[in-house]
């Protein structure tokens, strides 16, 4: 392959091989499909030069494209009210008085939507009130009202997120004194506000609407309704095989210092908990906490916060600046020891067919529940095609179909009424208590609940 680093162009070196991969976590394979479908060998390498931890492949062909399956869980809402809510923090620290908003790869407008609903979060309407706030002397406000903007690659994404623009304020229109849009029958359309609790008091907070926009960051392209005081962009980084190119374009989007809220994958994360199943093929950047520091840096970000959050995901919060202010990070060459992958993508396939040669032996049965890129590249890796009996996922677009390599078939939460098996897997990281507790309420409770804890199979308990 090319063997140049994704951020700097320089000479990466290889790490490991990974047999049997999934060629996509997105581009799921219909029955029809199933002959064109095939599994991929993938090497990870690292650059000695920056430290990126990157795949020396070409990415998949839908990188520009934001397809998310779980934006509308409790778990996901609450998560991005704390991190707006930071946002406004910080845009308040540093004097920043307006509030054009721009999410860079927004998708279906899932993340845009949860700005509405920000004050049913007690951390989100606290920064609210703070941004209402109003100057002694004048009794104007002391910042702008909220204005977003989305940038989407994908046309039937951009009208999708155009025409839930206005679902929660239809929603509080019908029902004036409460509304509760969260379905726990994950068969059916995941809604955009999971347990939603609207009020008369919600009234009380400026209105925010959005508009999306088709393009891609990329080049010279200039986002409409710039230039903005800050970005935010969620795990889309990660997908780009010219990061620089990316950033350098957000950065020309920008007014002079402003702000940006940014999340990607940990690579730290997986080789804490030795989780080789975390890496996929769309995810062909993989970032520590340092790399992701200098990529920003170098490409004229001042880097204010960075921490971890959900357990497995960095979030950075940057400010543009002047790149000849910004210090020159630099790595120190060394190779990041993966050792404990390999062991673990060996101990994994192991205990995993173990276990399901002793369920056929009973004479029971399992499923996953989890049509993501972990359940996909557990499935592919331990070659559990013909041996679990389906894989649950919530997301409407991936039933009917099956998972990439492995493919067993992607089912509706209600097919288990119909086809019960005895055990469920639950390939899911950071969701796992909110399946677990579906699984208990739906189904039979003799239904042993099993998870992917690290680098094992365990009981849920």
């Amino acid at each position: 392959m090319k063997m140049k680093c994704l951020a700097c162009g320089h000479e990466i070196k290889k790490l490991m091989t990974l047999k049997d991969m999934p060629s996509s976590a997105q581009d799921i394979p219909a029955k029809d499909e199933l002959n064109e479908d095939h599994s991929i060998t993938l090497d990870l390498c690292q650059c000695i030069e920056c430290g990126l931890v990157q795949f020396d492949c070409e990415p998949v062909s839908y990188y520009k494209d934001v397809i998310r399956a779980g934006g509308g869980t409790s778990t996901m809402t609450k998560l991005r009210h704390e991190e707006y809510a930071r946002l406004l923090e910080h845009m308040r620290e540093h004097g920043i008085k307006g509030r054009n908003i721009v999410e860079v790869g927004c998708g279906r407008g899932e993340f845009l939507r949860m700005w509405q609903n920000l004050s049913e979060d007690e951390v989100g309407k606290e920064a609210l009130e703070k941004d209402m706030e109003k100057d002694p002397l004048s009794g104007q406000p002391k910042v702008m009202p909220i204005k977003l903007t989305g940038i989407e690659h994908k046309k039937e994404l951009v009208e999708e997120a155009k025409a839930h623009a206005d679902d929660y304020y239809k929603a509080a229109d019908q029902q004036e004194s409460s509304i509760n849009t969260r379905n726990l029958d994950f068969d059916k359309k995941v809604e955009c506000f999971p347990e939603v609790k609207y009020s008369p008091k919600a009234s009380h907070y400026p209105k925010v609407n959005y508009c999306v926009y088709e393009g891609f960051a990329e080049g010279d392209y200039t986002y409409p309704d710039g230039p903005f005081d800050a970005f935010v962009q969620f795990n889309f980084l990660e997908h780009q095989p010219y990061p620089k190119d990316m950033l350098q374009n957000i950065w020309h989007n920008l007014k002079p210092k402003a702000l940006g809220l940014v999340t990607v994958p940990s690579f730290e994360y997986i080789l804490k908990y030795n989780g080789y199943y975390e890496l996929l093929h769309d995810h062909i950047a993989n970032y520590t906490e340092f790399t992701l520091q200098k990529l920003f840096q170098d490409n004229g970000f001042e880097v204010l916060d960075m921490r971890l959050v959900n357990r497995d995901t960095i979030e950075i919060i940057v400010k543009k600046a002047d790149p000849d202010d910004l210090t020159n990070l630099r790595y120190n060459g060394q190779l990041i020891d993966v050792s404990s992958l390999k062991e673990s993508y060996d101990r994994l396939n192991e205990e995993v067919n173990a276990h399901l040669t002793q369920l056929s032996a009973e004479n029971k049965t399992m499923a996953i529940w989890g049509a993501s890129h972990q359940g996909f590249t557990l499935a592919a890796t331990t070659k559990l095609g013909g041996k679990v009996k389906y894989i649950i996922d919530s997301a409407k677009f991936k039933q009917g179909k099956y998972a990439p390599a492995s493919h067993i078939p992607i089912v509706s939460p209600d097919h288990f009424e119909t086809d019960p098996v005895d055990e469920i897997l639950i390939v899911a990281p950071g969701y796992t208590e909110e399946i677990a507790g579906i699984i208990r309420e739906r189904y039979a409770a003799d239904v042993r609940i099993l998870v992917l804890k690290t680098d094992k199979i365990d009981e849920y308990r």
